[in-house]
């Protein structure tokens, strides 16, 4: 009886210039190596003269380090709805602040201050 292997195809997916990846050192990785994976910032993308792939140079945000000609197929688009969610889902109608994050907390006060209110006092 013959093996049936699942195999997901991700999309071809393009990166814009301040795009927030998340990618591999695939070197690192398969060597086993600790530190092989990053947030990084797109910076640039470029067509390799010789292969014709489309490849991205990157920022790793947690060093400020340059990162060139990154392969596509080892990064992954980290969506701002993924980070805003703790903001988009903050309880507003909470009177106890201390329910809601840090980014909540201060995304609703910028939010209040510019209507005059003020966050309810917790007790």
């Amino acid at each position: 009886m013959p093996q049936h292997q699942t195999q997901t195809t991700r999309p071809k997916v393009t990166y814009a210039k301040g795009d927030i990846v998340l990618f591999r050192d695939v070197e690192r990785f398969w060597l086993g190596l600790p530190g092989h994976t990053f947030v990084g910032r797109v910076e640039r993308f470029w067509t390799h003269a010789d292969t014709r792939k489309v490849l991205y140079d990157l920022t790793e945000l947690s060093g400020n380090r340059a990162r060139a000609g990154i392969d596509p197929a080892y990064m992954r688009l980290l969506p701002a709805t993924d980070a805003m969610h703790d903001i988009d889902t903050a309880p507003l109608r909470e009177p106890d602040t201390g329910a809601m994050t840090p980014a909540a907390v201060a995304w609703l006060r910028q939010h209040l201050a510019q209507d005059g209110s003020t966050l309810p006092v917790r007790r």
